[in-house]
């Protein structure tokens, strides 16, 4: 979800990917069990987005997961924290926090990082917004100065155990000699409290006023005096939870009697801190963020049009697509965002069948076609992934899913068995498994994408065409595709492709390795080597392997690659089970309660599938409700003021409402994003929608009157031209143009080689012109003239929204409030 800018259209893209490694030498316990059970959570300020698998009793755990979610809201810090899993509550052993501003300093970095002591008191987010005035009151004594303070309301107080806290605010004057609080109400069940409510105090008294006090306080002492205010979770007990605090100094009223700002909480200034740090840890972080401040689509037209029109550039080397490979050769994700917009404007195909048959062109061996990083590999790898997302969990997930679970013991070298392990019995649930994986995948070309049957077909026409004496070409051209780099990597990392919630255990990953490793060599039958067996280097898999009987494999292998790039005309794969496209635990409000309650919302578990959406009263449990597909008119966010509740969204079906909650703001995004993807098309979809709840007979958001009154929102949702495929083209031109600016030096070279190819004619000698494929150097060089200029065009449009916010963004102001974000 993005933050836009009302003035200017300018939309704010985040995301975050990267992965959480492995920890070493975490605080022991004290005694005879000194290892713990820990797990590693991902935070966005006190929220969090996500939390890895528990990994029982090590010091040095490895968690090896991978993460990556869009970032629907602003943050100001990102934090890791390592728990230790107890019976009743998990306690934080220490944590790992970066500010936004700073994490550009680790990108696509894996870096080691000491824990840091997580103290309660220091565990703050939100800001305060207050007004202070100074004026003189007339009493029957003299004249009285008088500071009065309004504290008007807060924003993004943290969630208490995933809901809502009950928040209020104590308001003091502190000095050397004086300390007056007063209190404001409780507000219940919200994380943007609005107080509005003002506090007097004397600051100044007259000079016939001589009774003296602890409140005696002369003129000049106003340099001493500062306002504190503090932010407390009303839990009715005898100790609030802290939830952070700012201090204003009253001098700031000298020149001027008004006064109103923004302030971020800040920790205690008391939090105890050693001077020694008592070493807990450290932590292996790789993390990417990424911003993208998309404009409006108008500013993209031409560097749009000069990208699509790359398919049809001869020769390909002089097209936009191809350069920006060029350029930005090391960069291994580069390809992404032009993949993403050729898919979305339906031009990816004849790009990628240039780009290939430029490099059969340079390929000189039949056995070693399309093995290296090329521009055509890196392209196809980007789609498969992007389109064969579907394709995969209909073939692998179930099998993946009961490998995973079930843990049946298959280590078949010899070195490496457990004391009790079986060698004979490893071998065959090793070979079940295989069988298993190995049978889906050959029967399940009917799944397979039509758009990688039409790329598979390309490049099985252009590798017969460059080797025409061997017959085999054609089939492992296609095989080095979708088994090595596409089914191959797919089981051996189930969750990098969302077959998996989180990465397997030591055993489990080793029996996926095993399975990779054969599935890898029964898909290569097709291909030229003859004797599959020298594939291995270990003779346990020679011997395993012999379990196969290799002709059959061979001939189901040659049907399948026939099959998934035949120039039948094939229709759109049409899956007829169900497929589970997400599904976790939220609160879910029951259907005819009254508005506020705790009863209201209950705990369950939401499913959606291609066919249904339901709910369940628990994982594994039989569906209490279901709503089908066709059914849902729309799906929208819920505002926090319907139910005092964070992070919660409506499904329309029928006539009725569902409300359901999700655990934090990553969560209710996707949920969002996804259950309206599958239904952008039905009919009857609604076009307005109420932001809030109907209460006491009226809408909260609109105050209209009747139940079915027409909503006084527009929907979010529109049907776009490529269900399947929901892709933002204006972010992935603008990530195309982020690369070409960073690399812009990369251009200028490839400019001056060009140059001086067209005034040489003689051999490339030069080091700079040698690093790129220049074929048509005049024809490059217009190209890279052109995206220069959209470059720069595009780099001052945002070079003036850049001036623009910093100068509007007055300090003080809601979007830059005072005092430094504390991580």
């Amino acid at each position: 979800m993005a933050e836009e800018d009302d003035k200017t259209g300018i939309r704010l893209l985040q995301s975050l990917k990267g992965k959480i490694c492995e920890a070493k030498h975490l605080l022991a316990y004290t005694g005879t069990t000194r290892t713990r059970d820990s797990f590693c959570t991902v935070n966005l300020d006190q929220e969090e987005v996500y939390r890895t698998k528990v990994v029982e009793k090590s010091l040095s755990p490895f968690y090896g997961e991978d993460y990556y979610f869009e970032i629907p809201r602003h943050f100001q810090c990102l934090a890791f924290y390592i728990y230790d899993k107890g019976v009743f509550q998990s306690i934080p052993i220490g944590k790992v926090a970066i500010m936004k501003e700073d994490l550009y300093k680790y990108n696509g970095k894996e870096t080691w990082f000491s824990l840091q002591p997580v103290d309660s008191n220091s565990e703050v987010q939100g800001k305060v917004h207050l007004d202070l005035k100074l004026h003189e009151v007339i009493t029957d004594n003299g004249s009285v100065q008088q500071l009065v303070v309004r504290i008007i309301e807060c924003q993004g107080l943290p969630l208490i155990n995933g809901q809502s806290c009950d928040p209020y605010a104590t308001v003091s004057l502190v000095g050397p000699s004086r300390s007056d609080q007063k209190k404001t109400k409780v507000k219940k069940k919200t994380s943007n409290p609005h107080f509005d409510e003002t506090f007097y105090f004397e600051v100044t008294r007259s000079s016939s006023y001589t009774r003296k006090s602890q409140f005696q306080v002369e003129e000049e002492d106003i340099e001493k005096l500062e306002i504190r205010v503090d932010l407390w979770n009303n839990i009715n007990l005898v100790q609030d939870n802290f939830l952070g605090e700012i201090k204003v100094p009253v001098k700031i009223l000298k020149n001027d009697s008004a006064f109103q700002a923004w302030y971020y909480l800040q920790p205690k200034d008391n939090v105890h801190k050693s001077s020694r740090p008592e070493d807990l840890g450290s932590l292996r972080l790789n993390i990417c963020y990424s911003e993208d401040y998309v404009l409006s689509s108008q500013h993209y037209t031409p560097f749009r049009d000069l990208l699509l029109k790359s398919p049809e550039v001869k020769p390909i080397s002089a097209s936009a697509g191809h350069i920006l490979g060029e350029a930005c050769r090391e960069n291994n994700d580069a390809m992404l965002p032009f993949v993403r917009l050729l898919l979305h404007h339906n031009k990816l195909v004849p790009f990628v069948t240039a780009v290939a048959e430029l490099e059969l062109r340079d390929t000189q061996e039949a056995n070693t076609i399309f093995r290296g990083n090329s521009m055509a590999t890196r392209c196809i790898d980007e789609m498969m992934k992007i389109v064969g997302k579907h394709y995969l969990k209909v073939t692998l997930k179930s099998i993946i899913d009961e490998i995973c679970e079930n843990s049946k013991p298959c280590e078949i070298d010899p070195i490496r068995l457990k004391e009790g392990d079986n060698l004979e019995t490893n071998k065959e649930n090793l070979r079940q498994y295989v069988d298993k994986i190995f049978h889906t995948i050959v029967d399940s070309s009917m799944s397979c994408p039509t758009l990688m049957c039409d790329v598979f077909y390309s490049l099985r026409q252009m590798s017969s065409k460059r080797f025409p004496n061997d017959p085999h070409v054609q089939y492992s051209a296609v095989s080095s595709f979708v088994f090595l780099r596409f089914f191959a990597v797919a089981v051996v990392s189930p969750h990098s492709f969302h077959l998996r919630p989180h990465h397997p255990d030591a055993q489990t990953s080793r029996t996926l390795t095993l399975i990779s490793k054969t599935i890898q060599t029964l898909g290569s039958w097709g291909s030229l080597s003859k004797n599959k067996l020298s594939s291995f280097k270990e003779s346990f898999m020679c011997d395993f392997f012999k379990l196969f009987q290799e002709d059959q494999c061979t001939e189901l292998v040659k049907k399948f690659l026939d099959e998934i790039s035949s120039a039948e005309s094939r229709a759109p794969s049409c899956v007829e089970e169900s497929l589970i496209l997400k599904e976790g635990e939220v609160f879910k409000r029951a259907q005819g309660r009254k508005r506020i309650g705790k009863k209201n919302f209950k705990k369950r578990w939401l499913r959606l599938t291609n066919k249904e959406l339901t709910y369940h009263r628990q994982q594994g449990k039989e569906a209490l409700f279901s709503v089908p597909i066709r059914s849902i008119r729309g799906v929208e966010r819920l505002s926090e003021d319907a139910f005092n509740r964070k992070n919660m969204y409506q499904v329309f079906h029928g006539e009725k409402i569902l409300y359901i909650q999700a655990n934090n703001c990553v969560e209710a995004n996707e949920w969002v994003e996804i259950i309206s993807r599958v239904s952008r098309c039905n009919q009857h979809r609604l076009n307005f929608y109420h932001p809030s709840a109907y209460n006491t007979n009226i809408w909260s958001c609109c105050s209209a009157t009747a139940e079915n009154a027409q909503g006084c929102t527009s929907c979010t949702a529109h049907a776009p031209a490529d269900v399947q495929l929901d892709i933002d083209g204006d972010r992935e031109v603008e990530r195309i143009y982020s690369l070409f600016d960073t690399y812009f030096f990369r251009l200028n070279k490839m400019e001056e080689a060009c140059a001086r190819i067209a005034i040489y004619q003689g051999p490339e000698e030069q080091e700079d012109v040698s690093h790129f494929t220049i074929e048509e150097s005049m024809q490059t060089f217009m190209t890279l003239k052109k995206i220069k200029e959209v470059v720069e065009k595009l780099r001052d449009l945002h070079e003036t929204y850049s001036r623009k916010s910093l100068s509007s963004a007055k300090i003080g102001s809601e979007e830059n409030p005072f005092g430094k974000k504390v991580s």
